[in-house]
């Protein structure tokens, strides 16, 4: 098994991008993007390629909306310049019932059970979850209203992914995506 140092390991939070209003018809889970959040989704994604955050392991909700947010930001990491970057390896992808309405610590649970030898993951889910959890894990450096739709958070883990939660993960960058 290959270790990777700690000063490697980042774990990007997502939130998933603008998804149309609910319906009454529709289960929340079968809700899609506007036009605004694929836009918003493909800029998050341009972004993490112009910062070298192109993750080896994506987890992410089984919602509509952030499977559709999950494939607009990789459309985005592998755009032709200024707009996108360099496409690098093709990452695992997980997609995580669970993710949907989970609470911080389910959230943990599933980033626990990362690979090991994972140097960057990018977890995209729903709020208030996602935010709770960038908030447990740099209490004072999370946002105190929170991630709002598209919006990135960088952590730095300082231990494995195992332990997430039991060791620092500081906030090292943050970003609102807009298209």
């Amino acid at each position: 098994m290959t270790h990777i140092p700690v000063a490697e390991r980042t774990l990007v939070l997502l939130r998933h991008a603008k998804a149309e209003p609910p319906t009454p018809d529709g289960p929340d889970t079968a809700r899609p993007l506007a036009a605004r959040g694929r836009a918003d989704a493909r800029a998050a994604g341009a972004w993490l390629a112009r910062h070298g955050l192109l993750p080896d392991v994506v987890l992410c909700s089984a919602a509509l909306r952030t499977r559709q947010t999950w494939h607009e930001v990789e459309m985005g990491m592998t755009g032709s310049p200024p707009e996108g970057g360099p496409a690098g390896p093709v990452p695992i992808v997980r997609y995580e019932p669970q993710a949907y309405e989970a609470h911080p610590d389910e959230l943990l649970t599933l980033l626990r059970g990362v690979e090991p030898n994972a140097a960057r993951v990018l977890f995209i889910a729903h709020n208030p979850g996602i935010s709770l959890l960038s908030e447990l894990l740099d209490p004072l450096g999370a946002d105190p209203d929170g991630l709002r739709t598209s919006d990135l958070v960088v952590h730095r883990p300082a231990g494995p992914w195992a332990e997430l939660g039991r060791s620092p993960a500081p906030i090292s960058a943050r970003h609102t995506a807009r298209g």
